[in-house]
C-alpha cells in the first residue's frame, strides 16, 4: 500500500470515529513561509505537511484537490495539489517559484483574509471550508479581526503550531470574544515528524465535528 494510500485509510479510521463519514468539505492548507521556517521547508518536512493534509482533502473533497497557499509578510495563493500532482510539489511548486516571496517576517491577516474571500465571494459554496494554518510561532494578534469577520461564514480555522516558539495569540483563541460562534482551533505539535499520522488526524479533526453541529444549528451551514 503506498504512503498516500495508508495516509488516506488513517484518514477514514477517524472519519467514523468522529462521525464524519460522508461529509463533503473543501480542504484549504495555509503554510508559514517565514524565516524560521526554512529549514523545513528544505529538509522534506513540510512536503510530508501536504502530503498528510492531502490525504484528508482526498475523502473530504468532491475533487480530492487541496487548495493551498503559503505566506510571510507577503502570501501566494498556489495551485490546488492533487494525488496525480503531490510528488515533489514543494520543491516544484514553492522553492523554485522566484515569485513566491519567501522567509521574510510572519503576518497573518492578509493571507487569513484572501481565504474568506475565496470560500465567500469567490466560490461560495453550501459546503464547509475545513482550513488547517500551520504556524510556527508570533502569530500576530490582528488575527482577531480576520477570525471574528468569518465567524458567521461556513470556514472552520485549525491552526497547528509546531515547533518550540511562543503560541500565546492562538491558545488565546478560545476566549477570544466577538464572534458568531467559536469557528476556531489550536494545539501545539513540538516535532510535526514523530506525531503518527492517526494521532495527527485525530487532533486535526477534534473540533470540526461540533463546528459543524454548531453552525447547522445556527443557519451557517443547512
Amino acid at each position: 500500500m503506498s504512503a498516500i494510500n495508508l495516509m488516506k485509510k488513517n484518514v477514514n479510521i477517524v472519519l467514523e470515529k468522529k462521525k464524519l463519514s460522508g461529509v463533503v468539505a473543501k480542504v484549504g492548507l495555509v503554510l508559514d513561509i517565514s524565516g524560521s521556517m526554512r529549514t523545513l521547508y528544505k529538509n522534506g518536512t513540510v512536503q510530508k505537511v501536504v502530503e498528510r493534509i492531502l490525504a484528508v482533502a482526498s475523502q473530504f473533497d468532491d475533487d480530492g484537490a487541496l487548495d493551498i497557499w503559503v505566506y510571510d509578510n507577503e502570501f501566494a495563493r498556489l495551485k490546488p495539489v492533487t494525488e496525480r500532482d503531490f510528488e515533489n510539489y514543494v520543491e516544484n511548486t514553492i522553492l523554485s517559484n522566484s515569485l513566491i516571496h519567501k522567509f521574510g517576517r510572519n503576518d497573518e491577516p492578509p493571507v487569513m483574509e484572501d481565504v474568506i474571500q475565496k470560500y465567500t465571494i469567490e466560490e461560495p459554496s453550501a459546503e464547509p471550508a475545513f482550513i488547517v494554518f500551520i504556524n510556527d510561532g508570533g502569530c500576530k494578534r490582528t488575527i482577531k479581526k480576520p477570525v471574528v469577520e468569518s465567524s458567521n461564514k461556513p470556514i472552520f480555522w485549525q491552526f497547528v503550531g509546531i515547533g518550540n516558539a511562543n503560541f500565546e495569540v492562538l491558545e488565546n483563541l478560545d476566549t477570544m470574544e466577538g464572534r458568531f460562534i467559536d469557528n476556531a482551533n489550536f494545539f501545539h505539535i513540538k516535532d510535526i515528524e514523530s506525531i503518527s499520522d492517526d494521532v495527527l488526524y485525530d487532533r486535526l479533526l477534534n473540533e470540526f465535528p461540533l463546528w459543524i453541529g454548531e453552525a447547522k444549528s445556527k443557519g451557517i451551514l443547512r
